[in-house]
């Protein structure tokens, strides 16, 4: 027995050493690497300055900076257009026409920028704000414009070079966060805390953009091609619906709480958000980092991609339902020392809001299952459907149950548009299966192995 278990062991090594040889493996390793260390970064860095702001500002003023935050993030999704996934999907399957793609997509997203703008102006109008808040809403859209030079991200992503982007997003959370702490140290009005925020826009355009000088890659402001415009609106229009549908689900109750309640709710309830959304940092290293991977052995075989979405599906699930578990069991120790006793309240909200990471790490290899089948149109009506629920539940919830009624809200949307909404479709059932496989993975992996065991002995 001991003799059969060193055999194995031997050769799972050995099997090891040749996995990671491989150059495929080595290079989106790399690739990985650069993302998780610029997540690891903004995990740290920037949660540490950001509960550092809120301790400052308190739960009202926190409040009312994360509501123009959230009002703004509604439309950000339209100032996208879409586009990401699906430029990314095009520069991998074309990358002769990279200066067209790019071009294109930049005068796409810079004119959706400003629509978007243009339309946040007339929305406050009916909000019902003071002045103060539609002024600080307006401060922070200002900085879609900016939005438009995330084409050069999507470009780097196509190459599998996330080391530039990783740069640069170091880059700008190191001037924002030194901006931040100054403005603590000399006692500054959340007015200049709302004006970091159009800085970090700014910043991350200017970087990006000498990153891809840095790289001698051609220019790409001259090209658009209305060609290419149409079909890129045309695969991505779904996916604009979806990215106001994602939002409205994740932020939609920060808004409805301060229109229901107060701002020191949202204060108290974002708290909470902010603590749980630190653990879903590595979502978007496997959402966007293995991206092409997929493309790839979707070009290969069916057989070969089911097996690698499982393989992620599995780990996700996982490690975030564990992660989940433990963060709930001590959500007053970690409220308690992040923010300290005048936040104390968001214990509850944090305790149920922290099991939608497991949705989110899902929902994150889901959306790009969607993109690669090019069903689009599904996904975004899924999340439709999963923003309404969202939306209903809290006008149900919330005036009974305050604060945790939104976050109950949200995790039961978010389970529904990543993983039961799935059923509804014939397309997406397929995803549903893998979803369902991934979960009972580890089981039949285990069953396998045992009775393997129980045969050779």
């Amino acid at each position: 027995m001991i003799v059969m278990l060193g055999k194995s062991v031997e050769n799972l090594l050995l099997k090891s050493r040749e996995f990671l040889s491989h150059p495929g493996v080595r290079r989106y390793g790399t690739n990985t690497a650069w993302m998780f260390a610029e997540q690891i970064l903004r995990m740290v860095a920037g949660f540490l300055v950001g509960v550092w702001v809120a301790r400052y500002l308190g739960p009202e003023k926190f409040g009312l900076f994360s509501y123009a935050l959230a009002f703004v993030a509604i439309f950000q999704g339209i100032a996208k257009l879409g586009l990401d996934g699906i430029l990314v999907r095009d520069l991998v399957r074309e990358p002769e026409k990279a200066t067209v793609y790019l071009g294109t997509a930049f005068w796409l997203k810079l004119f959706g920028a400003v629509v978007t703008l243009l339309f946040i102006g007339l929305a406050i109008q009916f909000t019902g704000n003071d002045a103060t808040a539609n002024l600080y809403i307006l401060i922070i859209a200002s900085g879609l414009i900016f939005q438009s030079f995330e084409v050069i991200d999507f470009y780097f992503q196509s190459k599998v070079l996330a080391k530039y982007v990783s740069i640069c997003k170091m880059v700008q959370l190191a001037l924002s966060s030194l901006m931040k702490i100054f403005l603590i140290l000399i006692g500054a009005d959340l007015i200049w805390f709302v004006m970091v925020s159009l800085i970090d826009m700014v910043t991350l355009a200017i970087t990006l953009n000498i990153a891809y000088k840095y790289n001698k890659n051609p220019s790409f402001y001259k090209y658009f091609d209305v060609y290419v415009g149409k079909r890129l609106l045309k695969d991505s229009w779904p996916l604009i619906l979806v990215g106001m549908s994602v939002v409205i689900y994740e932020r939609i109750d920060q808004i409805m709480l301060k229109h229901m309640l107060n701002d020191y709710s949202v204060g108290i309830y974002s708290a909470a958000v902010k603590v749980s959304n630190v653990f879903t940092f590595l979502s978007p290293i496997f959402a966007y980092s293995f991206f092409p991977a997929l493309i790839n052995s979707r070009k290969d075989s069916d057989e070969k991609f089911e097996k690698r979405l499982i393989y992620l599906y599995s780990f996700v699930f996982w490690f975030a339902l564990f992660l989940a578990i433990v963060l709930s069991k001590f959500s007053v120790e970690i409220i308690n020392i992040i923010y300290g006793i005048k936040f104390l309240e968001s214990h509850s909200v944090l305790s149920i809001y922290i099991f939608t990471i497991i949705f989110a790490y899902m929902g994150g290899i889901s959306s790009r299952f969607y993109i690669i089948e090019n069903i689009q149109n599904l996904f975004a009506i899924n999340l439709f459907i999963a923003a309404s629920i969202n939306i209903f539940l809290n006008f149900l919830f919330i005036p009974k149950l305050g604060m945790k009624g939104a976050a109950i809200s949200s995790l039961i949307s978010f389970a529904f548009s990543s993983f039961f909404s799935n059923i509804f479709f014939r397309k997406s059932r397929k995803n549903f299966r893998i979803q369902f496989m991934a979960i009972i993975f580890p089981f039949y992996f285990l069953g396998r192995y045992f009775k393997t065991i129980n045969y050779r002995r």
